[in-house]
């Protein structure tokens, strides 16, 4: 293996343990991830902007609490932009319950930095885009459009304040 293809697959392996700690529920091993100026912008798929490791955590613990969720990332395109930085698109579908017969399946991409310090790859940046979002249960589902998604979002906004 090339040193180029042992830096990616590290890159892939560091992504896998963030769906992995994310699901489970792992904060501290979460956290571990992420560069300290962790930068995410959820805010093209109705989320925001949070800039630091320790809120985005805080944020997400908080958002999910211990609802069950199920992330999913494929395919890959990873490219070494110098020794210690990269950056990388994945394609995403998850799965997180709210409750009771009330289940959100998204699909689209994260477009991710990646920074090596101390001899470890960490997540320095994440924007989440959505190219759907289904509201399912074991008796239907429904596609909600960007309209929807976007009145939902604000009624969301307002209740994690």
């Amino acid at each position: 293996m090339t040193d180029d293809a042992a830096e990616i697959e590290a890159i892939k392996r560091l992504k896998s343990r963030y769906c992995r700690y994310l699901d489970t529920k792992d904060w501290a091993a979460w956290r571990a991830l992420f560069t300290d100026d962790f930068v995410s912008d959820t805010s093209r798929a109705g989320g925001k902007l949070i800039s630091g490791a320790d809120e985005f955590v805080a944020f997400t613990r908080k958002s999910l609490r211990d609802q069950p969720t199920v992330h999913q990332v494929h395919a890959p395109d990873i490219e070494l932009t110098s020794p210690t930085t990269a950056g990388g698109v994945w394609a995403l579908e998850d799965v997180v319950r709210f409750g009771p017969g009330v289940n959100l399946r998204g699909y689209g991409h994260y477009t991710e930095t990646y920074e090596k310090t101390d001899g470890q790859w960490r997540i320095a940046s994440s924007t989440l885009t959505r190219l759907r979002e289904d509201v399912f249960n074991g008796l239907f589902a429904v596609y909600l459009s960007p309209r929807v998604r976007a009145v939902l979002a604000a009624v969301a906004g307002r209740l994690m304040k």
